[in-house]
């Protein structure tokens, strides 16, 4: 149970060929080569610049030691009472 047998394969590559047809069949093929190979490298590429920032990270000052700025609070004014109107 959970697994394909052959001719539940056999049944879905049917149902794609029917609906796609067997002249765009190969096309789609070639494009979703395609996209896997550009997703494989550009996962990779990632993988490259998190090694380079890895190796990079302990040649920079650690956080810790930079001074931090104090935070600013700032005060609500209170609002000037309104006089009353004289006759």
């Amino acid at each position: 149970m959970g697994s394909l047998s052959i001719w539940h394969w056999l049944i879905i590559a049917a149902v794609f060929v029917m609906f796609f047809g067997a002249k765009r069949m190969p096309d789609a093929a070639r494009s979703l080569g395609r996209s896997l190979r550009i997703f494989k490298s550009e996962v990779s590429q990632m993988q490259n610049e998190n090694t380079a920032q890895a190796s990079a990270a302990p040649a920079q000052q650690p956080a810790a030691e930079l001074p931090q700025a104090q935070p600013t609070v700032v005060q609500p004014q209170a609002e000037p009472q309104a006089q009353p109107k004289s006759l």
